[in-house]
């Protein structure tokens, strides 16, 4: 049995174009464009019509970095896979990259058994893994090259965080020569935790125990010496280079001078970094810490970096890096001692409508907003055109988009299963009103009809931008 939904007298969006056009999904897939009101798009018939008439139909978005469960400082992010996706799909994203992650003296495929485990029938969208590669040895190298095969294309490694995650140059060396071989693509988070560290030793010896201190110690400086070191670590190697959650003016400067030399690396920025500041790090009453990520909120004049970056294809993607720890009882590890704070920021829910608001506050174009919202992540981390687009072959990840409504975010009226919204307040204009996954309504009309497992896992190729 065929199932047919046609989308009827939108704004369809994509990266490249904007065109009135009717939408015709057949069996999960988009089957045709048409100009709305053509002899061609009249002559569709299907179970199912969606009148999007004054809204946009725009391709699911696509987040390229989320932490469902991740464990950190003695705690766990607290959206599941369940309700992460939910929240996702909520707001207008229809897949995520997660990170399964590898612990010191384990295997990457125990890694990656445990989160395929952790996900596995929970996820209301479709879904796809990252390795956090945190021991490389002989074992981990050969192991990179089957992960590959497998579509996990993409491996995760950090300058930060000693005694966790850390990796240190050599290791780092080791991983970007295997990916150079096998076709992976290295993402960093680059900041020098070595200095951080003894940074955060001198100030909580000097009783600077404040959520704002966190950002006080990481420096910018650090994050661009850190972002310089692996460009040049890939450079030696061979290897494509993705850099993380950019938050700072001179880490873009990196990027960009790397760019023009034509080196294949890359940079990703995240809504807080847009958005949010060390304003918010510095709220009083301990409020301050629901803004701990890393790398941290930056003073305000770094925005303007970051946008240009995105309007100078300098930065190519905008994901969330979302990993939401709950203000009470898990924010709160970190009264007295900012360093015990756990690292992260809740948004999968906020990023396509947050983005959207920069086109109107005209920061970026509407097809940008597509670009490095799905199209962009989708070809980077080897989805597209299967996500990231809306052409015929595609998945039906569509959403209806009502380009004039306005809310105002909330933790009362969000998804994501955190106590606080780190919008809190602001006023967006744009609205997700209806979301399909794979021809299916998991949003219709702002009321959820999706279910735990309809998301699939979904291998990847390489990353497509690789000359």
């Amino acid at each position: 049995m065929s199932s047919r939904t046609v989308i009827r007298g939108g704004l369809v969006i994509t990266a490249s174009d904007e065109l009135h056009a009717d939408v015709l999904v057949e069996d999960g897939r988009i089957a045709a464009l048409a100009a709305s009101g053509t002899p061609a798009a009249e002559a569709w018939t299907a179970e199912r019509t969606i009148d999007a008439t004054g809204k946009y139909v725009i391709p699911g978005g696509v987040d390229a970095h989320t932490h469902m469960e991740l464990p950190f400082g003695g705690t766990f992010a607290s959206d599941s896979f369940e309700t992460g996706t939910r929240a996702a799909a909520w707001g207008g994203t229809t897949t995520i990259v997660d990170f399964a992650v590898q612990s010191v003296g384990h295997s990457l495929r125990e890694g990656l058994d445990a989160w395929n485990a952790k996900a596995d029938g929970k996820c209301a969208i479709d879904y796809a893994f990252h390795m956090i590669v945190s021991d490389v040895n002989q074992d981990t190298l050969k192991e990179m090259d089957l992960l590959v095969e497998e579509g996990v294309t993409s491996f995760k490694q950090f300058m930060a965080y000693p005694g966790v995650f850390y990796s240190d140059d050599g290791q780092i060396l080791r991983a970007m020569q295997r990916s150079a071989e096998n076709g992976g693509l290295i993402m960093m988070h680059a900041e020098n935790g070595i200095a951080i560290d003894v940074l955060v030793e001198q100030a909580l010896a000097r009783g600077e125990t404040d959520p704002r201190y966190h950002g006080e110690v990481r420096k910018a400086l650090l994050e661009a010496e850190a972002t310089h070191r692996a460009i040049k670590l890939a450079q030696v190697a061979g290897a494509p280079l993705y850099v993380v959650h950019v938050s700072a003016t001179e880490a873009v400067a990196e990027l960009a001078r790397a760019r023009d030399e034509g080196l294949n690396v890359f940079g990703e920025t995240c809504p807080q970094y847009l958005f949010l500041s060390t304003d918010n790090l510095a709220e009083p009453d301990f409020e301050g810490a629901k803004y701990v990520c890393s790398t941290p909120l930056r003073p305000k004049e770094h925005q303007a970096a970051l946008w240009r970056g995105l309007r100078t294809n300098d930065l190519q993607v905008v994901s969330t890096d979302h990993c939401p720890f709950c203000f009470v009882g898990q924010k709160e590890l970190g009264r007295g001692n900012f360093s015990k704070i756990p690292n992260g920021l809740p948004g999968v829910e906020n990023r396509m409508d947050l983005l959207h608001q920069a086109v109107v506050d005209g920061h970026i174009t509407r097809r940008r907003w597509i670009e490095i919202a799905c199209a962009t992540p989708a070809r980077m981390f080897g989805l597209y055109p299967k996500k990231g687009t809306i052409a015929p072959g595609a998945d039906a990840d569509v959403v209806i988009y009502d380009p004039h409504a306005e809310q105002i975010m909330s933790a009362e009226t969000h998804h994501m299963n955190v106590d606080y919204s780190a919008y809190e307040g602001k006023r967006t204009t744009g609205r997700v009103e209806t979301v399909l996954s794979r021809g299916e309504l998991v949003i219709t009309e702002r009321e959820f009809t999706g279910r735990a497992g309809h998301g699939v896992y979904t291998p990847r190729s390489t990353c497509q931008y690789l000359n």
